[in-house]
């Protein structure tokens, strides 16, 4: 049993302006957490920098460019009333999008048996042709449609515990069999999306929104009754997490009120899912969560329970 953790310094050249919830602090907290010597076990590397093709897994190769090309010399520029740029933003977004890949390739060759992508800026809001969110390319999507066109992945499962509702990850694959997209998240709240109505052309899209308020024995249930169910009989080659801690008691963005232990109780969920079906193979990455004690406690207990801890 292997746990792969991959991480970048670039992600802490991704600047934004004093006050902005995603922030460089986010991946201090994260790492600050990962240093316990109880994470001694964990296997580190460095991400890859990630390529134009990757990108272009899910996204137009016109909009990657314009992305690409809006990056900055110097101060911030405004992408959306979210989303901004700094000069090193653009090395942040390309290493998360290479982390993607990178988790992907050692998981599905056995190298790894899971691997956690501790990278920033996230990704699940980013739609096909649009940044939003604080979000640029989705990785988690690019990790999905790269397991299967680079290892022959027939069907691979996303699921997101954001607080906040991936619309990204949903438009990528609305119209995509082969991929099932399975999410929790509080509504209403942004981005808007994430009825239950919501299923996707061929019903592989399961959302269950959470209200306001809602807690541990919520969660739960509907993670029982709506998503794993169907995470199972989908019976993946691969499981990929949308790992937002956002959902947490503690973070001002929102207003469920989960705490570390259901974030390892989910993971481990999820494992035995990915036991029976695909080998143990879990790629999980790093999305929301902006109380930085919060992100931690919670990081702490999804990569413990990754290592079987």
């Amino acid at each position: 049993m292997t746990t792969l953790l991959i991480t970048h310094p670039s992600c802490l050249h991704h600047e934004t302006p004093p006050g902005h919830p995603e922030r460089v602090d986010r991946m201090r907290a994260v790492e600050s957490a990962l240093e316990d010597e109880r994470f001694s076990a964990l296997i580190r590397e460095n991400a890859a920098l990630g390529s134009l093709d990757l990108v272009t897994l899910c996204h137009p190769r016109e909009f990657a460019e314009a992305v690409l090309a809006a990056s900055p010399e110097h101060g911030l520029v405004q992408v959306d009333a979210d989303t901004l740029m700094s000069p090193g933003t653009v090395d942040a977004v390309m290493h998360g999008v290479g982390a993607a890949a990178q988790a992907v390739d050692e998981v599905m060759t056995g190298r790894a048996t899971n691997a956690f992508c501790a990278m920033r800026p996230p990704g699940h809001h980013a739609e096909t042709v649009k940044a939003m969110g604080f979000c640029f390319f989705n990785n988690a999507a690019i990790a999905a449609r790269h397991a299967q066109r680079r290892h022959g992945a027939e069907r691979v499962a996303v699921i997101d515990w954001d607080v906040h509702h991936g619309n990204g990850t949903q438009e990528i694959f609305w119209d995509d069999a082969s991929v099932l997209y399975a999410s929790t998240h509080e509504m209403p709240l942004y981005p808007g999306t994430g009825a239950v109505s919501e299923r996707g052309q061929h019903g592989t899209i399961v959302n269950a929104p959470l209200r306001a308020g809602d807690g541990s024995e919520i969660f739960r249930e509907a993670m029982e009754t709506a998503l794993l169910p169907r995470i199972e009989a989908f019976a993946p080659d691969l499981i990929v997490i949308s790992a937002g801690f956002d959902a947490h008691w503690r973070d001002p963005l929102a207003n469920l009120n989960l705490k570390e232990p259901d974030f390892a109780w989910a993971t481990q969920r999820l494992m035995e899912i990915a036991d029976r079906s695909c080998r143990g193979r879990v790629v999980s990455i790093l999305e929301g969560g902006y109380d930085l004690e919060g992100l931690s406690r919670s990081t702490a207990a999804h990569v413990t329970a990754l290592m079987r801890g």
